[in-house]
């Protein structure tokens, strides 16, 4: 059982920043962080392997940046856009899926709203 915490969420600016936090109780293959807008399907945002792998949906490149120190997850987002205005999930896999689907995981966070204003 793996349990993940969320922090970080809040409202900006177009062009502002934040720092999203997830921390895990538990051991992680892959981690990642999702994100669902209103009316939207859940899509993948950023993923991190255990070895450090990471990958980005095209939206976020250049912007977000996946990092983890110790159990914890981070998501560096600049730049910011009201199209990323949404509930973030961060994501946990305790073993051997593939990261970036997110089929693969079975632990979820409660979820930490990010709104971007124009």
């Amino acid at each position: 059982q793996v349990q993940l915490v969320e922090s970080g969420g809040g409202s900006v600016q177009a062009g502002g920043s934040l720092r999203l936090s997830c921390a895990a109780s538990g051991y992680t293959y892959c981690m990642a962080w999702f994100r669902q807008a209103p009316g939207k399907e859940r899509e993948g945002v950023a993923s991190r392997r255990s070895d450090g792998i990471t990958t980005y949906a095209e939206s976020v490149k250049g912007r977000f940046t996946i990092s983890k120190d110790k159990n914890i997850l981070y998501l560096q987002m600049n730049s910011l856009k009201p199209e990323d205005t949404a509930m973030y999930y961060c994501a946990a896999d305790p073993g051997g899926g593939v990261c970036r689907d997110i089929r693969s995981y079975k632990y979820w966070g409660q979820g930490t709203q990010v709104t971007v204003s124009s």
